[in-house]
């Protein structure tokens, strides 16, 4: 892949980590899920076997809240429990099935089965509303968040998914009010306390999150979504050193005498993920973020950064399957659509790229990468269906010509640097020049060699004559 290739797909990464430092990491269960699962993600239609396989609930801590944006699709028959027996179930373990096979209208078919059956289920419409969150659907998943905590009225993994859908909808506020009010009404919960917490974080309070986040430790000394959400604070504060420090106590520890605390926690694992990459150290990054996705399948956010880590290192192959996971899991996620358009670019489905980049223009047309992507595509694929050579490099000018206008005096990558619009634009402009030069001089009936080579030239895929790029730790 040509440097041009690499760069592209680097600064989709890096829109990637401008989603996470607003919050937006995306919901995802808190269990521990078999590799096999891994697979069955990137073949949602190919998952029957995991239908005649027992359901694996989440383990430890996954039967209390979530917060971040954690959902989890079901709890453990543990300390919260499902209360559900009998037929509806067997429906809510259906429902957990097509959920770790990456079927999300599956999943949520099975859980509203399950609410017609026990109805006042509060893991049901729980489940249902964390579907419907993945799906697009706020204010359905936000009523079924209520209707869950309306059924009991302490149910915490329903209480902090509501508060988290308000407040990455853009409604901190409303968000911080109603967990105020739960956490004066709960004052023991370390489970409302911390998701108080991250909702603070969001606002950038960090001295209250802060605070808030060593309350919930003094309820729980063990609670590990406190212990993340006070790294978590740290990064989207940029106090980069405190975060690493907290992240060595859950997942490293300090010596015998100091343990880790929580090795295989996902969201600690892509937490430090994130700021590994940021700091060039590609091989740590690539293990932690590998290690998100092993424990947590669906969590979309170590997919896709996963596997743009492996785009911008050549690897089209395998990133592409890691990428549809994220599209699955995630099917109105701009994000996921945007890498996943990215790879088919890379591996020459130009008809493919194209669907995956109007998708996630229409769900979200302020991303000026797009508009990047695009005159990439346009630019250097051998051809695009329904266009012609000199219309491919017009199309690929306006494109990046309206990513420069979106962009503006924005620096791109995480350490400041910028992009390559204005060589590209060069190119496309030189190309397009000299195609016009090339018709203008043709004889009547045909085109010269020289048109063809324009033409060609036009719309030769960038690194189909380069070996792989060295990786640039960016």
């Amino acid at each position: 892949m040509s440097d041009r290739n690499r760069r592209g797909s680097r600064d989709v990464a890096a829109r990637a980590w401008t989603y996470v430092w607003r919050g937006a990491v995306a919901a995802a269960i808190a269990s521990a899920v078999p590799m096999a699962a891994v697979a069955a993600i990137a073949m949602p239609g190919c998952g029957g076997e995991a239908g005649s396989k027992p359901v694996k609930y989440p383990e430890g801590d996954a039967g209390g809240a979530v917060t971040a944006g954690s959902a989890q699709v079901g709890v453990s028959d543990g300390p919260v429990g499902t209360g559900l027996t009998g037929s509806a179930k067997d429906s809510y373990d259906r429902g957990w099935r097509a959920w770790l096979a990456g079927d999300l209208p599956g999943a949520k078919a099975a859980f509203q089965e399950t609410i017609g059956k026990a109805g006042t289920n509060a893991a049901a419409h729980y489940s249902l509303g964390t579907v419907l969150e993945r799906l697009g659907d706020k204010a359905g998943a936000q009523q079924e968040f209520r209707a869950s905590f309306t059924a009991k009225s302490d149910y915490e993994p329903a209480i902090c998914a509501y508060a988290e859908s308000l407040a990455h909808a853009g409604h901190t506020g409303e968000a911080d009010t109603f967990l105020t009010d739960k956490h004066q009404k709960m004052p023991q919960s370390a489970a409302v306390t911390t998701c108080l917490s991250d909702v603070k974080s969001l606002a950038n309070d960090s001295a209250t999150a802060q605070q808030l986040a060593q309350d919930a430790l003094r309820v729980s000394p063990d609670y590990k979504p406190a212990m993340v959400a006070i790294a978590r604070d740290h990064y989207r504060a940029r106090r980069i050193d405190l975060a690493k420090y907290a992240l060595q106590a859950i997942l490293d520890g300090f010596g015998d005498s100091s343990p880790a605390r929580d090795k295989d926690n996902a969201e600690a694992h892509l937490l430090r993920g994130l700021i590994e990459r940021e700091q060039g150290q590609r091989q740590a990054a690539m293990t932690d973020f590998e290690a998100a996705r092993a424990k947590r399948p669906d969590m979309v956010e170590a997919l896709i950064q996963t596997g743009a880590m492996k785009l911008e290192a050549g690897n089209v192959a395998e990133a592409l399957p890691i990428l549809e996971g994220a599209v699955h899991f995630a099917p109105n996620n701009a994000l996921a659509h945007l890498n996943v358009g990215d790879a088919y670019r890379l591996a020459g489905r130009p008809q493919d790229a194209k669907k995956e980049f109007d998708t996630a223009l229409s769900m979200d047309s302020s991303l000026a990468q797009v508009h990047y992507d695009l005159g990439l595509l346009y630019l250097f694929s051998p051809n695009v269906p329904g266009t012609t050579a000199d219309a491919q490099v017009a199309t690929a000018i306006r494109e990046l010509e309206t990513y420069k206008s979106m962009r503006g005096t924005r620096q791109i990558g995480p350490k400041g640097e910028t992009d390559d619009v204005d060589e590209l634009l060069s190119r496309a402009k030189a190309k397009q020049a000299e195609m016009k030069n090339a018709a203008a001089t043709a004889p009547a009936g045909g085109a010269t060699p020289t048109t063809a080579k324009a033409a060609g030239s036009a719309s030769k895929p960038a690194g189909a004559a380069s070996k792989p790029a060295a990786p640039s730790g960016k």
